[in-house]
């Protein structure tokens, strides 16, 4: 289709669906904005060879990515979502929206001592072999330690105890604008879709981690409405 957007994403493990909270953030925009798109998967080894000869130099190539209908390669999703407004404003992602860098301020600490959950998780049971092999490599020189030890000695109730404090104030962000069950009450914007992101982000890691997950929110009912708000636009996630 000319205009046709392509989107890079990540792969999972049959039957393959999107994980990865980044691109979910993409995916979400696209399909809240109606755009016309295909999903190409990208392992995680082959990234750097299939983007470098379109993308500015950079020391990690990383997805989601996206092809415009003018041929224009776009990276990081932030920035794509600034291109995706400018170029078709309609219906807004509300960038301009404070929610966004509240949210981002919880939830940049929120995550670090999670890591010690999901990196494991994602490459146990979402990640096909290639990718597997490539994100144990890499996030294991990245931590100084093998997955399994890191798992060990920092996840569990460890991690999600440190994380709780920002998992709070994000559950209370959302409950701001008591008409819900957006930030901005029944307003949908970026804010929604990167926190939408993260959230469906941790369910593909099985019942256990996702009933953690919503004990540590400390109010889990407010999350799962917030989720099931945002189905119109989190359902396509397999093409």
């Amino acid at each position: 289709m000319p205009n046709e957007i392509v989107f890079f994403d990540l792969p999972s493990k049959p039957p393959c669906k999107a994980w990865s909270l980044n691109p979910w953030k993409t995916r979400l925009a696209l399909n809240f904005k109606g755009l016309p798109y295909r999903t190409e998967w990208v392992e995680y080894p082959d990234i750097k060879a299939k983007f470098q000869d379109h993308l500015p130099p950079a020391d990690l190539y990383t997805i989601p990515a996206i092809i415009l209908p003018d041929g224009t390669w776009l990276m990081d999703s932030w920035k794509i979502a600034d291109v995706l407004e400018e170029k078709y404003p309609e219906p807004s992602l509300r960038l301009d929206s404070p929610y966004i860098g509240r949210l981002r301020g919880y939830l940049v600490p929120m995550m670090a001592p999670l890591t010690a959950i999901y990196k494991p998780k994602v490459c146990k049971l979402v990640l096909n072999e290639r990718s597997a092999e490539y994100f144990r490599r890499t996030r294991e020189e990245d931590e100084g330690m093998t997955l399994e030890k890191l798992e060990e000695e920092k996840g569990g109730a460890v991690a999600w105890e440190a994380a709780k404090p920002h998992f709070h104030k994000i559950t209370e962000l959302l409950k701001e604008n008591s008409e819900g069950p957006f930030f901005e009450g029944n307003a949908v914007g970026f804010a929604d879709f990167v926190w939408a992101g993260a959230l469906i982000f941790f369910s593909r890691f099985g019942e256990d981690v996702w009933a953690d997950l919503l004990e540590a929110s400390g109010d889990g009912d407010v999350h799962l409405k917030f989720l099931e708000a945002v189905k119109p636009w989190s359902e396509r996630d397999d093409h």
